[in-house]
């Protein structure tokens, strides 16, 4: 465990510093002069070119990439071009909402996928079953802004149900500012993790193991819970898992829908205005939350199937 621990700590550095090296270089190749953008239309070549030499925009990209990564070594991420304070302090100050909305989006993808993967296995081929897999291709093809919006028409507009923006400042006003924009995330996770969990079932189900405590006189809740979810829960773990980073990318939409004060919706504005430093800062953050995430699965797999072990 220990050596498997420091070497995925070790690829996880290599995929932090390609991760640094991608993100510093494509920024640059947005159009656009972030000293222009912030001096706005009517600004004069001579200042935009006595801002870009402030800002250090007029340095070749290799000597800005070095400087980048010394002030990384040392915990330092830039300095925001359009707020004029640290990247890193205004990035985390923005991220508890994110996550926030990330853990709730998974719980609730848990809660939708775990009744529903296990009730189509259980009723496999039957029509029960295949309503649950046409709802789920319906959840997994229908682009999740489009469904935010609808969710903000339906359940705040016109029923007032919950906030159709916002954050909330104690924790009850975060479940409920927060409910649309998780379940509007979810849905789709919540679709391929039913389907997966529903596979898993179906396959486990017809392992010896399963008929042998079937033969033992244990009761049917008890071998489905024992027996059956535990193995099947592991394949579906990893996938969601693997899928945080698909479920970060989603919240940037998301955050925008509904107008959310995370870190998605400070990147998108990031980008329009060339903030190179915060787009940097919250993109390298985003990579460390899912190498960690997805190093936490890896360890977690073996408790949930016994049969696999780290190498």
């Amino acid at each position: 465990m220990g050596v498997y621990t420091a070497q995925r700590l070790g690829y996880s550095l290599l995929t932090l510093l390609l991760v640094s090296f991608a993100v510093f270089f494509l920024i640059h190749l947005i159009p656009g002069d972030p000293a222009a953008i912030m001096l706005g239309l009517h600004a004069t070549p001579q200042s935009v070119r006595e801002l870009r030499h402030t800002l250090g925009l007029d340095r070749s990209l290799a000597s800005q990439y070095g400087i980048f990564m010394l002030n990384l070594i040392h915990g330092d991420l830039g300095t925001s071009v359009r707020y004029g304070t640290a990247a890193l302090p205004l990035v985390l100050g923005r991220l508890p909402a994110t996550l926030f909305l990330i853990a709730y989006s998974a719980l609730i993808s848990l809660a939708l996928a775990f009744p529903l993967g296990t009730l189509a296995a259980l009723r496999r081929e039957r029509l029960t079953d295949h309503a649950i897999r046409m709802g789920v291709l319906v959840t997994i093809a229908i682009p999740a802004f489009w469904i935010g919006t609808i969710f903000i028409l339906i359940f705040s507009l016109k029923l007032g149900w919950f906030p159709a923006s916002g954050y909330g400042s104690t924790f009850g006003e975060h479940l409920s500012s927060l409910f649309l924009p998780a379940l509007t995330l979810s849905l789709w996770q919540a679709g391929l993790l039913t389907r997966n969990l529903r596979s898993s079932v179906i396959d486990v189900v017809r392992l010896p193991y399963v008929d042998f405590a079937r033969l033992r006189g244990l009761r049917a809740t008890t071998v489905l819970r024992r027996h059956v979810l535990r193995t099947s829960l592991g394949s579906t773990v990893t996938i969601l898992g693997v899928n945080i980073g698909f479920l970060l990318a989603g919240a940037v939409i998301v955050e925008n829908v509904f107008s959310v004060p995370g870190s998605g919706s400070l990147l998108i504005d990031s980008v329009f205005s060339r903030d190179y430093p915060v787009v940097q800062a919250t993109t390298l953050i985003y990579a460390v939350l899912v190498i960690f995430i997805n190093l936490a699965t890896d360890l977690v797999y073996p408790v949930l199937d016994p049969r696999v072990r780290l190498r």
